[in-house]
């Protein structure tokens, strides 16, 4: 990409991936990203869990009633976690890795989708970041806000509409505009 609005009219949520492995340098770069991403305070309260494990990325999949299944098609999953105790706007801190290693991901060719679990229940109704933290034994203290599924595009999608757009929702100096 030559420029960023480039990058993000491009960046589609990706849930069909091919079977092509990540290489070790997309990997690095992807993890370079979160780990550049801004927290409040340079809190760095972010961790990340980068999973490549068929078997693990299987059970991951069912960390959510619905909208989760397609992780057992990635390539690699990165979850975000973060500490409470460490800044007081964790969760923004790690929506906001979230998000570069979205963009890094479309950067590098690849397809990415934000899977959220903050909030979010297992099809038995057992809590969505409980479950996770069972299947990759995660410190309690730490809290599961997404996880990232990232492989090679199975698909095509075109860039978002610019037509689409909904300027209805921007206001000037105040609500309304008026």
């Amino acid at each position: 990409m030559e420029k960023f609005s480039d990058l993000i009219k491009s960046r589609r949520s990706m849930r069909k991936f091919t079977e092509e492995e990540l290489t070790q340098e997309e990997v690095v770069a992807l993890l370079k990203a979160a780990l550049m991403a801004p927290s409040s305070k340079r809190s760095n309260c972010w961790q990340f869990v980068v999973v490549d494990d068929k078997e693990t990325l299987e059970k991951l999949a069912h960390c959510k009633e619905s909208g989760s299944a397609f992780l057992s098609g990635a390539a690699l999953a990165i979850v975000v976690l973060a500490d409470p105790l460490a800044s007081d706007v964790w969760i923004e801190d790690a929506a906001i890795a979230s998000i570069m290693i979205q963009l890094q991901a479309e950067d590098l060719g690849l397809g990415s989708c934000w899977i959220q679990v903050r909030e979010r229940y297992a099809a038995d109704g057992m809590p969505s970041g409980e479950y996770v933290h069972g299947v990759l034994d995660i410190p309690l203290q730490l809290q599961v806000v997404s996880i990232i599924a990232i492989g090679h595009k199975g698909m095509e999608r075109k860039p978002f509409n610019e037509d689409h757009l909904q300027w209805e929702k921007v206001h000037i100096n105040k609500y309304g505009g008026k």
